[in-house]
């Protein structure tokens, strides 16, 4: 049996399963909240873009209470890397924080839209 090993903080039961290569693949789906100025400052329309960029699927959209939510879909480190854009946004844009949790991927999901 080979030992375990551990790759982004979770214990995985075979060296296979911690290859970079091989868990990049896997999907993963985030729901951020962005908090600061970001409405009106084209957050959406550079979330879009940037989804788009890294081939990851979702939805973003304006709240009432001022803040931008997005669910953001696909390999592990393009949605990493989608995190990481939404922590500044746009250059308009002035984030003082960033809410991140983990979702049940959505099977089937194949845009990402501004709502």
């Amino acid at each position: 049996m080979v030992p375990p090993c551990c790759y982004r903080g979770t214990f995985v039961a075979s060296l296979v399963e911690c290859e970079p290569e091989v868990m990049s693949m896997a999907q993963v789906r985030r729901r951020i909240v962005v908090h600061g100025q970001v409405q009106g400052v084209f957050f959406r329309d550079g979330s879009q873009r940037e989804a788009e960029r890294r081939g990851l699927t979702g939805w973003v959209r304006n709240r009432a209470d001022g803040t931008v939510e997005v669910a953001v879909q696909g390999n592990a480190d393009a949605v990493d890397a989608f995190a990481r854009w939404a922590e500044r946004g746009p250059s308009a844009a002035d984030v003082n924080a960033v809410d991140v949790e983990d979702e049940a991927p959505i099977e089937g999901e194949a845009t990402f839209e501004v709502r």
